[in-house]
């Protein structure tokens, strides 16, 4: 269908090289988009992605969600080389498993190095890169975001308050960019992928047995949830798309 396709549109994915990221960046490729690829410490996975997508002048770029610096960089490689950017996936993220009740292994420096990761550093990037959003017939933002931000529960409190903080990051900028821009959540339970440190395949097929649907959230699922919302759900913004299962019921 034709409104499935997205050719002409350039598209940055954080976190690009791995999971959630990666997913969303061959869905994209297939579909047309050319896809700069955003990795932190994966720069040959990211090459080697870059290397197998359809060749559309795709592009890799570091950053460093902790270094608002990057993120100017990025803006400035992003207006050279296309001039104008329609569609940021934020899938970067960091977290730890540490038990809620365990305050003293949740210090400050690590509640600090979550935030900043997890809110701060996909505020930065959307800052940066608002000057090239501008410049979209119709730009989208999805922050990929975690049933955790509105359950409480998950890899430990801090991540929790981080994903919060994006959701209403992102209702707040849905609601004084439209109509220019749209910005949404894409909110999963725990996915198969290695972001929380310790959680195998066995640990994510026990919580799948827990839920309604008794599947487990696949990295492909969210991506397709992503490609949903810049391609059919053209009238929503400032609101969450949840992919859990059922978890949260």
């Amino acid at each position: 269908m034709a409104h499935d396709k997205l050719e002409k549109k350039i598209a940055l994915v954080t976190g690009g090289s791995n999971g959630i990221g990666l997913s969303t960046v061959k869905m994209l490729a297939d579909k047309g988009a050319t896809v700069i690829i955003g990795y932190y410490n994966g720069k040959d996975r990211a090459k080697n992605i870059l290397d197998k997508l359809p060749q559309n002048n795709h592009t890799t770029f570091q950053i460093k969600l902790e270094d608002h610096k990057t993120t100017a960089s990025l803006a400035d490689k992003i207006k050279e080389k296309y001039g104008r950017l329609d569609i940021i996936v934020n899938s970067a993220g960091f977290t730890k498993p540490i038990p809620h009740k365990d305050i003293e292994m949740l210090d400050i420096e690590t509640f600090d190095q979550i935030l900043i990761a997890n809110a701060r550093g996909p505020y930065s990037i959307i800052r940066s890169l608002m000057p090239l959003l501008e410049k979209s017939s119709e730009a989208v933002v999805i922050n990929v975001s975690s049933i955790s931000a509105f359950t409480g529960s998950g890899s430990n409190i801090a991540y929790c308050a981080s994903k919060a903080a994006l959701d209403t990051m992102t209702m707040s900028l849905a609601r004084v960019f439209g109509p220019k821009i749209r910005f949404l959540c894409v909110s999963p339970a725990a996915v198969a992928t290695d972001f929380v440190q310790g959680r195998d395949r066995d640990a994510l097929e026990e919580l799948a047995k827990k839920t309604p649907l008794k599947k487990v959230v696949e990295p492909e699922d969210v991506a397709l949830a992503i490609i949903g919302c810049i391609t059919h759900l053209k009238t929503a913004t400032g609101t969450r798309i949840v992919i859990d299962g059922g978890k949260n019921l």
